[in-house]
């Protein structure tokens, strides 16, 4: 960290100087810029990446109250879950999603989710069509639309787990329970082992998206398919996941 940094740092978290935090805002608000570019390219157009930087803004704030420069932990690490999810945050309050695509997208979850349960395997597309009495163009359809709700998928807390996300992020320093720790990791090698049993191309865009943080176009490009296929892909890979810790716990 620049030797300006840290002095700033060290100003704020020992003094609680107003002025250094203010420069730290000014240093960090790029990233909150970043990040609502990076969203905003994935959201439909309804929703203004204005909105993802206010939102983002309060995540910025929540970060410098929290960091601790001597965890060895770069900022823009700390930070980017808080912000994302900060801006996240913001969508749900405002209801962004129409009741009639969040309906189905619960159909279509649940219809995956009794047929893995029944069969024990990935559920095909032709089993769920069936299931939901609509052609397989249909389901496709379907879910290229609904991908922008999953985006914030992998960001919400496992059911039962409010600090555990289906993304990994990073350990909360200020937790030292030990058996909270050992229960975390357990729950992340279920996280692991239920990533690895997903059809391949599904296991390859989790990975490009959620870690890697490549946009629809970019996974596109690398796996030589279209946007669309990537969209759908994506949602289906976002209910195996669902589903599979549920059956897990």
């Amino acid at each position: 960290m620049p030797i300006e940094l840290s002095e700033l740092w060290g100003q704020f978290i020992n003094n609680g100087s107003m002025e250094a935090k203010e420069a730290l805002i000014v240093e960090y608000v790029p990233i909150v810029q970043k990040i609502a570019n990076q969203m905003a390219g994935h959201f439909p157009a309804h929703i203004a990446k204005d909105d993802l930087y206010g939102y983002g803004i309060f995540g910025l704030l929540e970060s410098i109250d929290r960091f601790d420069p001597n965890l060895g932990v770069p900022f823009s690490y700390f930070a980017g879950k808080r912000i994302k999810g900060a801006m996240i945050d913001g969508l749900r309050k405002e209801d962004w999603i129409p009741t009639a695509l969040r309906k189905r997208a619960k159909q279509i979850e649940n219809a995956y989710k009794a047929i893995e349960a029944a069969t024990g395997r990935n559920a095909e597309d032709s089993e769920v069509a069936e299931a939901l009495e609509m052609s397989e163009e249909e389901l496709q359809s379907w879910l290229s639309k609904i991908q922008f709700i999953h985006l914030m998928s992998l960001d919400e807390p496992l059911p039962g787990e409010d600090e555990l996300y289906v993304k990994e992020s990073l350990k909360d320093p200020n937790s030292p329970d030990p058996l909270e720790q050992v229960e975390s990791e357990e729950m992340r090698d279920v996280l692991a082992r239920a990533i690895e049993e997903l059809p391949d191309k599904e296991k390859l865009i989790v990975s490009l998206f959620y870690y890697e943080e490549l946009s629809n176009k970019e996974i596109a490009h690398v796996m030589e398919l279209s946007e669309s296929r990537i969209s759908q892909l994506h949602s289906k890979a976002v209910f195996r996941l669902r589903n599979k810790m549920l059956r897990y716990r």
